[in-house]
């Protein structure tokens, strides 16, 4: 069973700690609509990645008013 010989201090606890952060998001900007991407990812906005349309995007519809 383990068990501590000795106190460890908050100071030291934290010190240990101190590599465990998150770190932020890197965000590209994407070449053909200038959108902020994931680097290596295609672009939600548009669908391009590396100047190539992979996933085709459909134009926004509009539905009527009485259909809705």
């Amino acid at each position: 069973m383990a068990v501590q010989q000795n106190k460890v201090s908050k100071s030291r606890r934290n010190n240990r700690r101190a590599h465990d952060a998150l770190s932020g998001a890197n965000p590209n900007e994407c070449p053909n609509c200038g959108e902020l991407k994931r680097p290596h990812h295609v672009c939600s906005a548009c669908g391009h990645y590396a100047d190539r349309e992979i996933i085709a995007m459909a134009d926004e519809v509009d539905l009527d008013e009485d259909a809705a």
